[in-house]
């Protein structure tokens, strides 16, 4: 696979993770806690609290992603992406049924970052 195909593969992870911390934003008060209402209310800043540390992680990985791309930066995306869908498969896992794969399309990006990360030949 060229460099310039694989390039354009790496910011297409680059726009879903970005776009992903943004709109968690965007929406904290519509969708982003509407995934989280099957999730107690016995402490009450616990839905912000996920919601925005799922906001930085996304942001992080984007921008580790984009400006660091690397080994490391791609299996820190694959563990962190692994331990967010079955966080959201924990909390309802009635997700994984909804009509727009909102945690289906995580199969066909493990196996993007697996396939950067084993072409990647820095270290």
């Amino acid at each position: 696979m060229a460099h310039t195909e694989l390039r354009w593969l790496r910011f297409s992870l680059v726009f879903v993770w970005l776009w992903t911390a943004f709109v968690s934003l965007w929406e904290w008060h519509g969708q982003s806690l509407a995934l989280l209402a099957s999730l107690p209310d016995t402490w009450p800043g616990l839905k912000p609290a996920l919601i925005a540390a799922g906001a930085a992680t996304d942001a992080l990985l984007g921008l580790w992603l984009w400006w660091r791309p690397g080994r490391p930066a791609y299996g820190a995306a694959l563990i962190v992406m692994g331990l967010m869908t079955l966080l959201a498969t924990a909390i309802d896992p009635g997700w994984w049924l909804h009509p727009l794969g909102p945690l289906s399309k995580n199969i066909p990006i493990a196996a993007a970052l697996l396939l950067l990360w084993r072409l990647d030949t820095r270290a």
